[in-house]
């Protein structure tokens, strides 16, 4: 089993606290076999309510189940339950910060697309933003109550061993 750290940076303005809006968010991922090392055609959709019984495992579950097209084998990959998802905050605005911890078995991630509904709060005034659609991979928007403009944008992300 290998762990793997989601690590997130972006340029916040006015906003702190970037996180999914929902616990059945839809995270997309690219993910490539570990033994024959085929990398999955297509960003595939795994969120952590969800969860498939591992074949042979025992009654054992995966929040998602792969077999590889290339090799045949089937691999498997879980949130850690210890381990939510930590909101991205204005004080690492620009830099990498961990985000999410993945239990993997046979396979690994290699990358991450923030598609989806997410949600941010004003830094200065509270506001809860809880619809932000990244079009294009920004956000803009305007805090009535601070009377400035919000944004999220150059969102990048890295994926490292746990």
């Amino acid at each position: 089993m290998v762990r793997l750290l989601l690590s997130i940076k972006a340029d916040l303005e006015n906003v702190t606290d970037f996180a999914p809006a929902s616990d059945s968010f839809e995270y997309f991922f690219q993910v490539k076999c570990s033994s024959c090392h085929e990398t999955h055609p297509k960003f595939i959709g795994i969120n952590r309510i969800e969860e498939r019984e591992v074949s042979g495992g025992k009654g054992s579950f995966a929040n998602f189940v792969w077999r590889c097209g290339s090799c045949k084998r089937e691999h498997s990959a879980k949130f850690e339950e210890k381990s939510p998802t930590i909101p991205y905050n204005a004080e690492a605005n620009g830099q990498f910060a961990p985000f999410l911890t993945v239990d993997c078995r046979g396979l690994e991630f290699t990358d991450f697309e923030p598609r989806g509904t997410w949600k941010c709060v004003g830094a200065e005034s509270g506001t809860i933003f809880s619809e932000v659609e990244l079009e294009d991979g920004e956000w803009v928007d305007y805090d009535e109550k601070a009377a400035q403009p919000v944004g999220i944008s150059k969102i990048q992300s890295k994926w490292t061993r746990a």
